[in-house]
Order: structure tokens, then sequence, then C-alpha cells
């Protein structure tokens, strides 16, 4: 018997059955905010069941030696990793391992806490898979997340994304970055520079060198004086244009840093089939999901080429299935991260990824 092209097991029936024609509904009957906490609450009983966790591993995780691959010095098991947002304050990184991902990325994280924009600020356009957001960085702060890293020890490699809180100028961001930094630099594995979120006002002028190599020159030099090294990556707007993608790309190679990941949500509704009214309706927001795939592989793309391989790319951005995955890694990144279809698709997406990848690599 075969489930989606593949042999029948477990994860297969979860994935394609029961969480597309019994969760995902019931999921989507609620506001796209609320499903979220509802699923954060869910991975809290996770937790806290005996067993439960093993069960969850036993049903979605899946390895292969021949996907294994060393990028910034870090090993990862496989290179699917997910997206910064779910787990935005470092809540629940060793739950969302259990699905298979070889690395989680936690935040965006904010020196201080911060509530974010006013509610409704999450939306789905379910016929599109496309997911639009006007979140605003909300979260509870660096300290919190540093707090659960050291009580509970991360079982895969932690991305820690750092921002700065939406009171702080962009004249003064360099020093809310520093201090996110230094907060979290003992506890996670590699960091995430967030200048490209477009749903704090001004976040992305961050994105022009001048102000960039402000913030992260900065970074670099508390880095140098500390006894280990962590990867420090940039992570752009797939909205700003290839010309100004090259010139971050050219002061990155110049100033140690490790890697970009490409992108961010999108500004554009591109690709969407409401009309424009609806669209004006929804407002302000980036928007991630399916429509987003061809402009997040044409960055990838723009800075594989551009760098001939000498900056390790993550590329994320409406991946929504195992052979999008494939074509994005075809393109030049060394490692991807998925969001949006892990919402559409299931939790059962990364297990098809691996084994889609696995047998390519076989073949």
């Amino acid at each position: 018997m075969y489930i989606c092209g593949e042999p029948a097991f477990p994860g297969n029936q979860i994935d394609c059955n029961m969480y597309k024609s019994i969760i995902r509904p019931v999921l989507f009957c609620f506001s796209a905010e609320t499903a979220h906490n509802l699923t954060i609450s869910a991975l809290s009983v996770l937790r806290a069941v005996p067993f439960a966790r093993n069960i969850v591993r036993s049903i979605f995780r899946t390895d292969s030696s021949g996907l294994e691959k060393t990028v910034f010095g870090l090993r990862f098991r496989n290179p699917v990793g997910l997206a910064g947002g779910l787990d935005k304050n470092g809540d629940h990184y060793n739950e969302l391992s259990d699905f298979g991902f070889s690395f989680i990325e936690i935040g965006s994280l904010t020196p201080e806490p911060q509530d974010g924009n006013p509610k409704p600020r999450l939306f789905r356009v379910i016929q599109d898979r496309a997911i639009i957001n006007r979140m605003g960085i909300n979260n509870k702060g660096v300290r919190h997340a540093a707090s659960n890293l050291k009580k509970r020890r991360p079982e895969t490699i932690i991305a820690a994304n750092i921002s700065k809180n939406a009171s702080c100028s962009n004249e003064n961001a360099a020093e809310d970055y520093l201090k996110a930094f230094t907060v979290m630099y003992d506890f996670a594995d590699m960091f995430v520079v967030n200048v490209s979120c477009p749903n704090v006002t001004g976040l992305t002028n961050l994105q022009d060198v001048s102000f960039l190599s402000g913030i992260t020159d900065r970074l670099l030099a508390e880095r140098n004086s500390r006894p280990v090294r962590k990867p420090l990556l940039i992570k752009l707007s797939p909205d700003i244009s290839f010309g100004q993608v090259d010139s971050i790309l050219e002061y990155s190679i110049r100033a140690g840093i490790d890697g970009v990941v490409a992108g961010n949500t999108t500004r554009s509704r591109e690709g969407l089939t409401l009309s424009p009214e609806e669209i004006e309706k929804i407002g302000n927001g980036g928007m991630s999901g399916a429509p987003l795939y061809k402009k997040s592989l044409a960055l990838v793309k723009q800075i594989a080429g551009k760098t001939g391989g000498r900056l390790p790319i993550i590329g994320v951005g409406g991946i929504m299935s195992p052979e999008q995955a494939e074509e994005m890694l075809a393109a030049g990144a060394s490692l991807i991260e998925i969001y949006s279809g892990f919402i559409y698709e299931g939790p059962g997406l990364v297990k098809k990824i691996v084994r889609h990848l696995h047998n390519s690599l076989a073949k």
C-alpha cells in the first residue's frame, strides 16, 4: 500500500490524511494568531506528557547520513531548518526538532520585550497558500529566550534571530543589536541579524551598507573578544534591488560575515488571486508562503552567482514541496528553512523533503 507516493507508514498517514482533513480545518476555524497560540500550547502539552516526544520522533523524524553536512563550522543532520517566527521566544525548540528539523531559528528577539503591532495582524490567504503578517516582532525579550536555553539544553542547532526594539531609532540600532547579541552569545550556536522585517517602521533601511556595517562591525568586534567564534549571518529582504544585494555581499565578504539568509517576507502581493479590494482590506504586512517562492529562488541564485560559493546561503521563502526544496539547494543554498509549508502542508513535510533528497542523492 502506498500513500502520497511513498510506502505507507504512520507519519505519512498523519500528514496526508489526518492533518489536511481534520487538524488543519479545525485550526483554520480560528484566526491565524489564535491557531498559532493553540499550536504553541500543544507543544507545551507534548513536553509534559511522558513519552509523547518519543512518539512524535518515531513518526516524523528520519535521518540520512548522505545528507549530513558541515556549514558555518556546524554539523547539520540534514539541510532543513525551521524559519524564525514560529518559536518567537525560544520556548519549544526541542519539541519542534522532533519533527525532523536539523536546526531551529528562534525569534526575532529584541533586547526588551515588546507587544508588536495592534491586532488583527496575521492573515491567511488559503487559496494561495500564503500568510500575511504585520506582527511587529512581538516577543518576550532576549533574556527570556536565554533563560530557556540555559534551563533546557538544546537538542538541536539553535540560530538566534536578533533585532532592535521598535522604540529604538535607526541611529542607535547598533546598541540594541549588541545588547541582544551579548545576552544570547553563550546560549545560541549561530546568529541571524534581522535588518529586513517589513513590519517594523524603518527597519529595512538598515540594509543600507552604511547602517548595516555600523551594526555588524560592533557584533564582529564583540565576537572577536570571545573565546568561541560563532557564525554571524545577515537576513536579507527579497524586495531590495540586486544592486543593493551585491553591495551587501561585497561588504559581508570583506568584513567576515559568515553567511546570508535569503530572504524574509515581502511587501509585494504578486501571485495572490485576491481582488485589489480584498488585498486592500488586509492592509500592510509581509507576505510569506507559496507566492514568494520564485522571488526567494531568484535571490538565492543572485547571491550564489555573485559570491561563487564563498558565502553560504540559507534559502527560505515559499518552499512548499520536496521538489522546491531540492531546487533551492541546487540554486546555491547550503541549507533551507520552511515555515508556511509547515502550516499548510503539515508536520510531515520535513520527512518528505529529507526522503526526497535522499532518493535524489541515491539516483
